[in-house]
């Protein structure tokens, strides 16, 4: 290699493939041109040489971000959420059709949601369609139209806006998306097991975990497997918080039913005999659970039946947490926790003895490999020059006001956590620490 490249990186821990190895790594016009053994003294325009204690990792890329904007924009927008993902290392999101007024279930929406991104995408940035049973006639034009998938609720979503599919709804949804390979991303739980179950009400977490029972989940993911079974459709489970669903999801796999799942930071940081009263910052739909059953999460990743690993970012305006109330019944269900992932779960994952290497596999390789970015998710010649500086020995204390979130609440706050990000590399250009230059590109399904 005698040109220069536009930028060249040096280190002694780089993931390439699965392992950390010593390597230099250049980039051309945003995508990664050459990969050296250490010494090969690549020439560049930009040259970083890393530290003692640093490693170069992909960047991760996020497929369950809720934006909120527009119509929400006090609640996030992508300004906020952007800068929040560049900081944690998320170099591409992947934006929900919900909490945004209007949500994405039209080709129309998505061009409002489009635009409202523009001059505030500091990371690459993709969106999901709604499918709810006003959009069912939208679906094609949206796929067309370069979503990566359809998001459906089985239960009230939330917000009045975006209906949710019954089971039959939920197969006529899957028989059209199978004759174009359509990816369907399930909030998976079970309207009816909910409503026989007690009203979360009060302060006490444990009343709330009642409220929101594994046989929801288990119910709603046995009838989603059900009608992929029926339809050959791709389907993905979201945010799984239920242990006991995993068998019956590896079973399905076996039998040549098209699934994948993923679970969340929480479900795998926090235990639900942890939670203070009152403390709504910890609410989410799903809820998070008891250790025990986290435990088996973890092994769920390790066994290849949990794929993948997301934020689930999901927030609010701080008001509607109530936190003067602690009623975990009226609080907005949510975590707030972008920034934070690739902490969060790096430091439970070294406390289990895991590797960083298949950390990264579950926040980079594996959601990118979900929504079909094949540019994405790895540290490889061809690839896009996403690239994260990661101190994986570095502990900090998480401080709300600090983060980039546009609302000061997460259930981390005055957490230790493992993993500074240092550096966040997008397209080979280092995203600077005033954001001042949003660089981000609009991605659509199958870009490369």
């Amino acid at each position: 290699m005698t040109d220069r490249l536009d930028l060249v990186v040096r280190g002694e821990r780089v993931l390439t493939g699965d392992r950390f190895q010593p390597c230099e790594v250049g980039a051309r016009a945003g995508r990664i041109e050459v990969i050296a053994p250490l010494g090969t003294a690549l020439a560049g325009d930009r040259v970083v040489e890393l530290a003692a204690d640093e490693v170069l990792l992909p960047g991760l890329v996020d497929t369950h971000v809720h934006v909120n904007e527009p119509g929400r924009t006090d609640w996030e927008g992508f300004e906020t959420a952007t800068r929040a993902a560049a900081r944690g290392g998320v170099t591409t999101l992947v934006d929900m059709p919900l909490n945004s007024i209007p949500p994405t279930v039209s080709v129309a929406a998505l061009r409002e949601k489009v635009a409202a991104t523009e001059g505030k995408r500091h990371v690459d940035v993709g969106f999901w369609g709604g499918a709810t049973p006003e959009s069912l006639g939208e679906l094609r034009s949206l796929h067309d139209a370069g979503v990566m998938g359809f998001k459906c609720f089985l239960l009230h979503s939330g917000v009045e806006e975006f209906g949710h599919l019954d089971g039959d709804g939920l197969e006529h949804a899957l028989r059209e998306l199978a004759g174009y390979d359509a990816l369907m991303v399930v909030h998976a739980e079970d309207a009816e097991a909910i409503d026989q179950a007690p009203p979360a009400a009060g302060a006490g977490y444990d009343g709330f975990l009642r409220s929101r029972p594994r046989a929801a989940e288990n119910r709603a993911i046995a009838e989603v497997i059900e009608r992929a079974r029926r339809t050959g459709a791709r389907v993905h489970v979201l945010h799984l918080s239920s242990a006991e669903a995993l068998p019956m999801i590896a079973s399905a796999r076996r039998d040549g039913v098209r699934i994948t799942v993923e679970t969340c930071p929480h479900y795998l940081a926090l235990a639900a005999e942890d939670v203070p009263d009152g403390a709504t910052a910890f609410k989410c739909c799903p809820p998070i659970r008891e250790a025990s059953n986290r435990e088996l999460l973890w092994q769920g990743l390790q066994d290849g039946t949990i794929d993948c690993v997301v934020s689930d970012h999901s927030p609010s305006t701080i008001d509607l947490k109530n936190l003067e109330t602690g009623d975990f019944g009226t609080a907005w269900g949510g975590v707030a926790s972008l920034q934070l992932g690739l902490s969060i779960v790096w430091t439970a994952a070294r406390e289990r003895g895991i590797d960083l290497a298949e950390v990264v596999r579950w926040m980079s390789t594996a959601p990118a490999a979900l929504v079909g970015l094949g540019a994405k998710g790895a540290i490889a010649v061809g690839r896009d020059a996403d690239l994260v500086v990661l101190a994986p020995d570095e502990a900090f204390v998480v401080d709300p006001a600090a983060l980039e979130h546009r609302n000061a609440i997460t259930p981390y706050a005055g957490a230790t956590l493992w993993g500074v990000v240092r550096r966040t590399v997008l397209a080979g250009v280092e995203i600077d620490v005033a954001f001042d230059r949003p660089a981000g590109r609009l991605i659509w399904r199958g870009a490369s």
